[in-house]
């Protein structure tokens, strides 16, 4: 069986929103169009209580872009973004959600940030992702969303770490690109550590 992973396709995350991704509306219309091609869909959701510890907001004195630890963890720090039971925490409205069979909610936990749709950034807790598909019987993971050099980059190497054959589909996924080169560098990343680059739509 093969999964399609939605990474953090909200609001926030597209041009307008608190971390706007550039271009990252554009991988809506091809992240619809791929979702017929498979078996499972699942999403995952950026979904931060109002005092995150990843907030730049919420540390006196400090930056967006700055970099601190948290938590005994390197993080940096971002606008406020995707906070519980806003708008830009929804989903954009243009994808299409009706075949999405469940939604992980990731970055609950004030005191500690996660990227991945699997665990947190220190792998303390896991998000029930990887037990889902392993009880579906689930082999191959195809990744798309935003972003490609933080949360689909950390989505897809826990990916082929937890022993799924996984591939990122290049086309519907966006990069922040913080400093320069930083999404040619995930990429790169990926690949080294076995996960597939493709292209988009057949």
């Amino acid at each position: 069986m093969n999964v399609l992973i939605i990474v953090d396709v909200q609001n926030d995350f597209v041009p307008g929103g608190a971390l706007a991704v550039s271009e990252g509306d554009q991988v809506v219309p091809v992240i619809n169009r791929l979702q017929p091609q498979f078996d499972l869909v699942v999403a995952t959701q950026d979904w931060h209580p109002a005092n995150h510890g990843s907030f730049a907001a919420n540390h006196p004195g400090k930056r967006i872009g700055e970099a601190i630890k948290l938590n005994g963890l390197p993080q940096i720090l971002w606008p406020v973004h995707c906070v519980q039971n806003t708008p830009g925490a929804e989903f954009v409205r243009s994808l299409d959600t009706a075949r999405v069979t469940r939604v992980f909610q990731k970055g609950t936990d004030p005191q500690i940030d996660s990227y991945s749709g699997f665990f947190d950034n220190g792998h303390r807790r896991a998000t029930g992702l990887d037990a889902f598909l392993k009880e579906r019987n689930v082999t191959e993971v195809s990744v798309v969303g935003l972003a490609t050099d933080y949360c689909v980059k950390f989505t897809a190497l826990d990916s082929v770490t937890l022993g799924f054959k996984t591939n990122l589909i290049e086309e519907a996924c966006r990069g922040v690109n913080l400093k320069p080169g930083d999404v040619a560098r995930a990429l790169e990343e990926m690949r080294r550590a076995g996960v597939q680059i493709v292209g988009g739509v057949k």
